[in-house]
């Protein structure tokens, strides 16, 4: 990291093959009916063009206004949400292996502050999104809510 220039982008990378059509596992990350079951715990409603949504993780009393800037059916979501130290940008990618499995790719990126404070965030969100995928291929693929993001942090996030 040393080499690294202030102008320099981090950016969070997560991906994971879902043995589901991208249909469905796209429709789990716009459905927080199916979305509840594996991330946040509650939304004002499904992610849309343009739509401005609320998520909420009430074992943490944690929210975030999450604002829809692009969605393709099936291929892809971007939204902009609050972050750490800043709103951030997070786009899935639903990539179609033509076997009726789906390889999600997770990216969030615009983290802000020093280097150092920018690195952490990568990190956590690295983490935390791995956490997201792994539920959602549980529950996608076997109908079992692993309860990943509330057992993260039992005590509660500090």
């Amino acid at each position: 990291m040393a080499d690294m220039d202030e102008n320099d982008v981090l950016v969070a990378s997560v991906g994971m093959l879902i043995r589901r059509p991208p249909a469905a596992v796209f429709e789990a990350f716009v459905d927080p009916a199916i979305t509840t079951q594996f991330w946040f715990t509650k939304s004002s409603g499904p992610l849309a063009p343009g739509r401005r949504v609320k998520w909420e993780w009430e074992m943490y009393n944690v929210s975030t206004e999450v604002e829809v800037q692009a969605i393709e059916p099936d291929r892809r979501i971007v939204i902009e949400w609050d972050g750490y130290a800043n709103r951030t940008t997070v786009e899935w990618q639903f990539n179609d292996r033509g076997d009726g499995t789906t390889f999600v790719e997770i990216k969030n990126s615009g983290f802000g502050g020093d280097l150092l404070s920018r690195a952490k965030q990568t990190i956590d969100s690295t983490s935390g999104f791995a956490l997201v995928v792994a539920g959602a291929k549980a529950w996608l693929e076997h109908g079992i809510e692993l309860n990943l993001i509330g057992d993260r942090f039992p005590e509660g996030k500090g």
